[in-house]
């Protein structure tokens, strides 16, 4: 099991991530000792979505084509609406989530993110939120649909919007050090 100190941890993000949901677990997992590193479709760096406007800018430290899964120890993916549904539309992007997924490391998504998830095929049968808005999208793809600030099944955590940040930053450590979990297929 990785100490959240030793931990290697993938954000995946892409221009209009919101802002917070990328932010605050990067710098909160950071602040535990973590190792985080960006992960994007394009190398350089990618815009944030603030709130009703393009916001800031971050470096991407590697391209989702040269991400290997055995350097990492768990996937966070930040929601908003404009970055999941570019991902989402990204072969390169859902097959990593899938790999993370079938590896029985943690995979964390925030607000829209589960997007990500419901593409993989990744939340059949299991319990997950997400911002309301995509709650159909959720029970579609055959998930147990909960509104709770975080909801982790086997090691897939989610989270309805940047009010629960701080939940959701938790339980990534939480999980992280329980190292990996074996997962029934989706």
């Amino acid at each position: 099991m990785p100490a959240i100190d030793t931990a290697k941890i993938l954000i995946l993000a892409t221009d209009g991530y919101e802002r917070s949901e990328l932010m605050v677990p990067r710098d909160k997992l950071s602040t535990h000792g973590a190792d985080v590193k960006i992960a994007s479709l394009k190398s350089g760096s990618i815009k944030s979505w603030d709130e009703s406007d393009w916001g800031d800018s971050v470096d991407v430290d590697l391209e989702v084509k040269d991400v290997d899964i055995k350097d990492y120890d768990a996937l966070v993916i930040p929601g908003g609406q404009i970055n999941p549904d570019l991902l989402r539309n990204n072969e390169g992007a859902v097959s990593l989530v899938r790999e993370f997924v079938a590896s029985g490391k943690p995979v964390a998504a925030v607000c829209h993110g589960p997007w990500l998830l419901v593409e993989a095929d990744a939340l059949r049968g299991r319990k997950a939120t997400s911002y309301p808005s995509i709650k159909t999208d959720l029970l579609n793809a055959g998930a147990t649909w909960q509104d709770k600030e975080v909801v982790c099944d086997q090691a897939i955590i989610t989270s309805r919007t940047p009010n629960d940040l701080d939940a959701f930053v938790s339980k990534i450590v939480e999980e992280v050090s329980e190292g990996k979990h074996s997962r029934r297929a989706a």
